[in-house]
């Protein structure tokens, strides 16, 4: 638990204008420091390195915080179809599918679809043309 909640604060430092411009500043101060060092390899060194480190960490802790998103993203989804009457409480168990069951489902779910679109207003259905589901 304490790598979860220092993770989250973390993210949530490292994602804030305050880092942003901090960031920028550093980089600033570096790039103007090149001609007292000459722009020496050292001096390129440093920067290679920092940014390499930082952004070899900042995978973890994205990903870190993007499981946590999701997790608590499927719970409130979950909640929502156990608490739907008409929804299929199967659909609470889709983790446990594999890609193959996963692309069947989501067909037949497209095929549903397919029959009605909605006007950009998004107020009238049309049938006039079908979506192509299979681009992106």
């Amino acid at each position: 638990m304490k790598f979860a909640k220092i993770s989250q604060t973390l993210a949530l430092w490292a994602g804030s204008p305050k880092t942003f411009f901090g960031a920028i500043i550093l980089i600033i101060i570096w790039g103007m420091s090149g001609p007292i060092f000459g722009f020496n390899d050292t001096w390129q060194l440093i920067i290679n390195t920092s940014t390499t480190i930082i952004t070899f960490l900042m995978v973890f802790l994205i990903q870190n915080t993007q499981n946590r998103d999701t997790d608590i993203l499927h719970l409130k989804i979950d909640e929502l179809i156990r608490a739907t009457k008409e929804a299929q409480n199967a659909m609470l168990g889709l983790e446990s599918l594999d890609l193959k069951q996963l692309e069947a489902l989501r067909k037949q779910y497209r095929s549903m679809g397919e029959s009605e679109t909605l006007a950009l207003d998004g107020l009238a259905p049309q049938s006039k043309t079908k979506p192509n589901w299979n681009q992106c």
